[in-house]
């Protein structure tokens, strides 16, 4: 009997699994954020949830397909700039840590949608 899902190569099996905990992670947050936050931490809570999940579905469902090349080192940098971004948030309305690695996160997340669309026009 088949699999019911092919394999996913080996090097991108961690993206795709990093995307997946992300998306749970960030359920986690929208709720912590509803029932436990107000305020501007609550607001910063959320849009760290909204990115967070946003950008780990995205992972999860185009890492199994991705060739090695740009595609991946984009997806890296994707999950990279998301857990800049988005822990950077969830850091500043949790501990109150400064979000100074927010801006520098956005910015891979940026270049990484900018890769990953070249990477998708070189197929």
């Amino acid at each position: 009997m088949a699999a019911p899902f092919p394999p996913i190569p080996r090097p991108n099996a961690w993206l795709a699994a990093s995307g997946a905990l992300l998306a749970a992670i960030s359920v986690a947050l929208a709720a912590y954020a509803s029932h436990a936050m107000q305020g501007p931490a609550q607001a910063r809570l959320q849009l760290a949830a909204v990115f967070a999940f946003g950008h780990g579905l995205a992972l999860a469902a185009l890492a199994p397909s991705m060739p090695r090349g740009l595609g991946q080192v984009a997806l890296a940098a994707l999950a990279a700039g998301v857990l800049l971004f988005s822990g950077s948030l969830a850091g500043a309305a949790l501990a109150q840590w400064p979000t100074t690695l927010a801006p520098l996160g956005g910015m891979l997340m940026i270049g990484a949608w900018l890769a990953l669309a070249f990477a998708f026009l070189r197929r």
